[in-house]
């Protein structure tokens, strides 16, 4: 499998963009519509995985159906509180050049094509959980870019910001990027950027 470049892949949420505010608002209008008392500060700590694996993490075992596509509808519709990272679009149209670019994300395809859509970023492949058996930290998804793709492990870079992402890349065998404006702490062994664009340095 012989391609020009390398195949980049990243994760949405705390790399290009900053939803977190969104995230937070979106948590509060669920708490109060479903009578949870779980704050927001535990809904962070699990950032990165898919939403059903979020709330058993959090325990919740009632309406889980329901809950999920409440805060989907209000996280559609406070778009206006994510916002894109400086850097990205300009990073992103360097990278485009010479390499593949692919997204992998927990978010939900509808809300993730929003979201490019909103901030006019185009990626060759966008995987989320609805394409997948497994989320992250499971690397089903890199596996599938991959090869749908048609490139070589060796020849691929994820840029993450959690544990999540870290695990996903290690288990798949390709080079892991954190992105320390994130949302994780970097509490593993790994490559670190602080600006999107030092990912030059690793191509």
């Amino acid at each position: 499998m012989q391609n020009r470049g390398k195949i980049i892949i990243f994760d949405l949420d705390g790399v290009l963009v900053n939803s977190l505010e969104n995230m937070r608002y979106t948590w509060t209008k669920v708490k109060k519509k479903f009578e949870l008392t779980i704050p927001f500060k535990e809904y962070e700590k699990n950032i990165g995985l898919p939403f059903l694996k979020i709330l058993k993490n959090l325990k919740i075992k009632k309406h889980n159906l329901d809950i999920k596509e409440y805060y989907k509808k209000i996280s559609s519709e406070n778009q206006n509180r994510i916002k894109i990272y400086n850097g990205v679009n300009k990073t992103l149209k360097d990278l485009k050049k010479n390499n593949k670019l692919a997204i992998f994300t927990s978010k939900d395809k509808d809300r993730t094509k929003k979201i490019l859509k909103k901030f006019n970023i185009k990626f060759d492949l966008v995987v989320t959980p609805d394409d997948l058996k497994f989320g992250k930290p499971n690397p089903e998804g890199i596996n599938l870019i991959l090869k749908k793709l048609k490139y070589n492990k060796k020849n691929c870079i994820y840029i993450g910001d959690s544990l999540q992402d870290f695990i996903a890349a290690k288990r798949a065998k390709v080079i892991f990027l954190f992105a320390t404006w994130g949302y994780g702490k970097l509490i593993f062994k790994s490559y670190k950027i602080k600006k999107i664009n030092e990912i030059f340095k690793y191509l």
